[in-house]
């Protein structure tokens, strides 16, 4: 730590990162391997977080953060820039695969890119990259850029890393390392699992935080925006068990395979099943109260919202395997609407939302079990089924338990 409060961290002779995107995820993630004293650069197409990174540092508020980290920050790269070992990607998900093509020429030979999007982007940069060359890091924990170069961790928790196929590698371990800072950073031989229990998180709390226009711990205050999150994923539930995937808790968060509503939750009025289910949204609304959908802040800034590659991936792959997914479905158009400035977010949308949607629900559905083992394959046709399991390694010691 320099004089002035400032860490600029002691350069490692370890991997090269590259983190693409500095919002709220990426910002954070550079700050830490920046305090590190990792050998890492930031890629930012903002000029106005580059510049502010490079003249100001990077500077995260809250608790256990690095406060104000030195770090480098670039808006291009050059043609004779030195491969890096791990490209980070950090941005939101529409803009994911783009990203991957303008870096993929500065990844080494043997190196990985690893996606922190939200949604199924594996099997899209598989496509890209090569599916050896892509690893996935499923995370955990939430945080907001405040104000170019300034960063706001807004929930705790870590990383699941692993590959789709199941099968182990070891450029994980290295990177669970470097990570480790930031949480509990655990590799899995079952990412598919892990990637639905959180896709199921997000086409719930992104999409209606949303729509909502809130704060989650605010939204979750109300009864009839907890009914919509346990309908959606429930949804989600349906659409992961019959395409073979075994859900994964993420870092001891939502347990799915409890949470979907079954057809006596669906059909009464009141139960202890419901009041058990309505509990737990309450105590994560409690727990992640200052938590914001990163959804909404990319319509803010007139982008496109990642609503396709979140409820949208539920909607066309319940259409290919006959299963009904109404509420996402419903989810998906009305943001669609809201990011054309059809309509502005507010509780009173998503209240209409659902009474809009209570004449689509009403069909009683039988939920099948869970599967016995995870099925790879089934989330990308290309990707074979791992020939055998991996062990599941624990980097720290931090939890996230809902």
């Amino acid at each position: 730590m320099s004089q002035d409060g400032v860490s600029s961290g002691a350069r490692s002779s370890g991997p090269r990162f590259l983190v693409v995107g500095c919002g709220g995820i990426g910002g954070l993630v550079a700050a830490h391997l920046f305090a590190g004293g990792h050998d890492v650069t930031a890629l930012t197409t903002n000029t106005r977080i580059a510049d502010a990174i490079n003249t100001k540092g990077l500077r995260v508020l809250g608790e256990n953060s690095p406060g104000t980290v030195r770090g480098r920050a670039l808006t291009e790269l050059s043609s004779g820039t030195e491969p890096y070992d791990y490209i980070l990607l950090a941005t939101q998900p529409p803009q994911v695969e783009e990203a991957a093509r303008g870096v993929l020429p500065f990844l080494a030979e043997t190196g990985a890119m690893v996606t922190f999007q939200n949604g199924l982007c594996e099997p899209r940069l598989a496509r890209i990259a090569g599916p050896d060359r892509v690893l996935g890091g499923v995370v955990a924990w939430g945080a907001s850029m405040v104000e170019p170069g300034v960063y706001e961790r807004t929930s705790p928790g870590g990383f699941v890393l692993g590959r789709m196929d199941g099968q182990p590698d070891d450029r994980l371990y290295p990177l669970a390392k470097a990570l480790s800072s930031i949480g509990e950073t655990i590799i899995t031989d079952n990412l598919a699992g892990a990637r639905w229990s959180k896709l199921a998180i997000n086409c719930a709390i992104s999409s209606l935080g949303a729509l909502g226009g809130d704060r989650l711990g605010a939204l979750l205050r109300h009864r009839f925006i907890r009914r919509l999150t346990l309908e959606i994923m429930t949804e989600v539930v349906l659409v992961a068990r019959a395409s073979g995937v075994k859900l994964q808790k993420v870092s001891g968060t939502l347990d799915l395979d409890w949470i979907a509503l079954s057809d006596a939750d669906r059909m009464a009025v009141a139960s202890p099943s419901l009041f058990a289910k309505h509990a737990i949204l309450l105590a994560v609304g409690t727990r992640f109260r200052k938590m914001r959908s990163s959804m909404l802040a990319a319509i803010e800034r007139g982008r496109p919202p990642a609503v396709d590659f979140l409820n949208g991936e539920i909607t066309s792959r319940g259409l290919s395997l006959g299963i009904a997914t109404p509420i996402n479905a419903a989810i998906q158009a009305e943001v669609h609407a809201l990011a054309a400035n059809k309509t502005p977010p507010s509780l009173g949308l998503c209240r209409a939302l659902y009474e809009r949607t209570r004449s689509l629900v009403n069909a009683p559905f039988s939920i099948p079990p869970p599967p016995a083992e995870a099925d790879p394959a089934a989330l990308d046709p290309e990707i074979p089924p791992p020939p055998r399991k991996a062990t599941a390694s624990r980097i720290s010691s931090s939890s996230l338990e809902l």
